[in-house]
């Protein structure tokens, strides 16, 4: 399976509003939920540090100097 990401290493990105974060966290019951210190990061710039792949396909994210684990839902082009 070929996975592709929307935001390469190196790609700098914004993390969603606080209300769209709210909205992703009541709606996603799997793996890596968003945690509540990482609300408040809630339209952070940063630049992608590193791209993972969940087993499925779901792409993750860690930010340079943002903490946690980003899902791609929860990004949006800078």
């Amino acid at each position: 399976m070929d996975y592709q990401e929307a935001y390469p290493v190196g790609t700098r990105v914004q993390v969603r509003d606080r209300d769209a974060l709210q909205a992703f966290r009541q709606s996603w019951s799997w793996h890596h939920p968003l945690s509540d210190s990482m609300l408040e990061h809630a339209g952070a710039r940063a630049v992608v540090e590193e791209v993972g792949f969940y087993h499925g396909g779901d792409v993750l994210y860690k930010l340079d100097g943002v903490p946690g684990t980003w899902h791609e839902a929860c990004l949006k082009a800078e």
